[in-house]
C-alpha cells in the first residue's frame, strides 16, 4: 500500500458538496487481505474468496462472515452510487468486524495498518470525493494512540472510527480516557459504531437481528456511558459522533435525567444535566423514519446531526436527502443536516 494520502490529504469536497450531501457513515472492506506474516495465524485473521464477478466473501475463523459487493473497494462504483443518491462526499471507514479488538494487539495492529492504508489509497483514487476515518487497536492504548497519530499526521485522515465497546468494556470507561485526550489534542473526529453488541442472547429470530435491534441498543449504552463518565465535561473540544441516530439514547435520556434528580449518588457523579451533555454529542441520521429523525432534534443540537447511510451493505438508507426533505421544511436546517454539520465535524474547512 502506498499510503499516498500523505501527499494528497482529503481536505474537503469540491464545489458540488455545497449542494449535495456528505455521508458520514459508509464502510470499506478490502478486496483482499495479506497473509499473516508472523507465526501461527490468529484465529480471527480474515481472508477473502471470490464469489462471482463483482462479489467476494470474507472468511473469519474458517466461516463465511459476509458476502460483499465491489462497492466495498471500488471507487468508480461508489461514485456512481453517490451520484444517484445525491451524495457529494462519502466518509470511508472500516466494516466494524474488522476492528479486531478480540485479536492479540500486535497482529491486530498489523491488520489495521493494512486496512487504513487500503482506505487511504481508495480515497486518493476518488479524486476528492472521499474523506477517511481509520481504525486503531483499542485493546492496547499505546498502539492505539500511535496509530491515531499516523492516521492524522501521515495519512491525512479526518479521524477514527471506534466500536461501542472493546471486548465488552463500554467506551465511557476511564481506561479509554487517554485515547480521547489524544484525539481532542489532535483535533481528530471520533465516530462510534456498534460492534459485537450486548443482548444477543435476548433476541428471538435470525442473526440479522444483531444489526436491526442489538446495534442501536449497544450504541445507546455507549453514548450514555460518555454522559455518565462526564467525557465531554473533561474534554469539551472532543468531536464524537454516534451511529444509528445515537441508538436508544433518545429513550434513555428522560430516565437518566429523572434518576439524576432523584438519586444523590447520580447527582454527585454527573457534572451536568444529561440533556445538556447530550447536546455536545453528534449523531448520524440513520433511523429510517421521519418522525424519529425529527425527534433527534429534541436530543441533539441542530448543528450536530449528519447524514449516515451504512452504505454499501444491503441494510442501508438509500435516499437520505429525500428523508431529510420529507422531515424538515426549514431550508437552513436541511443544509446543516445535509452537509454543513458533517463538514464541521470532520473539520473540512473548504466545505464549512
Amino acid at each position: 500500500m502506498s499510503g499516498s494520502l500523505r501527499d494528497h490529504k482529503p481536505m474537503g469536497p469540491g464545489p458540488r458538496c455545497t449542494c449535495c450531501g456528505i455521508d458520514l457513515h459508509t464502510h470499506v472492506v478490502p478486496f483482499e487481505f495479506p497473509a499473516y506474516a508472523g507465526g501461527a495465524v490468529p484465529a480471527a485473521w480474515p481472508s477473502m474468496k471470490a464469489t462471482d464477478g463483482c462479489h467476494r466473501t470474507m472468511v473469519v475463523d474458517g466461516k463465511n462472515y459476509r458476502t460483499v459487493s465491489e462497492a466495498c473497494w471500488s471507487a468508480p462504483r461508489r461514485i456512481a452510487d453517490m451520484d444517484a443518491m445525491g451524495i457529494g462526499m462519502q466518509v470511508l471507514s472500516p466494516m466494524p468486524e474488522l476492528f479486531s479488538y478480540w485479536m492479540d494487539a500486535a497482529p491486530a495492529h498489523d491488520l489495521l495498518r493494512y486496512i487504513n492504508d487500503v482506505i487511504a489509497d481508495l480515497a486518493v483514487s476518488g479524486a476528492g470525493r472521499f474523506a477517511c476515518l481509520g481504525a486503531v487497536p483499542l485493546q492496547d492504548m499505546d498502539l492505539a494512540i500511535a496509530e491515531l497519530h499516523r492516521l492524522v499526521a501521515e495519512l491525512g485522515f479526518a479521524g477514527v472510527e471506534i466500536g461501542s465497546n472493546v471486548n465488552g468494556t463500554v467506551i465511557g470507561d476511564p481506561r479509554f480516557l487517554p485515547f480521547f485526550e489524544e484525539a481532542e489534542k489532535l483535533g481528530a473526529a471520533v465516530f462510534v459504531h456498534a460492534v459485537r453488541p450486548a443482548g444477543m442472547d435476548r433476541l428471538a429470530g435470525p442473526g440479522q437481528l444483531q444489526q436491526v435491534l442489538a446495534y442501536p441498543t449497544d450504541i445507546g449504552l455507549a453514548a450514555a456511558s460518555c454522559i455518565t463518565s462526564n467525557l465531554l465535561m473533561k474534554l469539551p473540544k472532543l468531536r464524537i459522533a454516534f451511529s444509528h441516530g445515537g441508538g436508544t439514547l433518545a429513550s434513555l435520556l428522560p430516565r437518566l435525567r429523572e434518576g439524576w434528580k432523584v438519586f444523590p449518588v447520580l447527582q454527585e457523579t454527573l457534572e451536568a444535566d444529561p440533556y445538556e451533555q447530550a447536546k455536545l454529542l453528534y449523531a448520524d441520521s440513520l433511523v429510517y423514519d421521519e418522525p424519529t429523525l425529527r425527534h433527534l432534534l429534541t436530543v441533539f443540537c441542530r448543528s450536530r446531526i449528519m447524514i449516515g447511510t451504512d452504505y454499501p451493505f444491503n441494510f442501508h438508507e438509500r435516499a437520505p436527502l429525500s428523508r431529510i426533505a420529507a422531515a424538515f421544511e426549514d431550508e437552513d436546517l436541511r443544509k446543516k443536516l445535509t452537509f454543513a454539520n458533517a463538514a464541521a465535524f470532520l473539520n473540512l474547512k473548504e466545505a464549512a
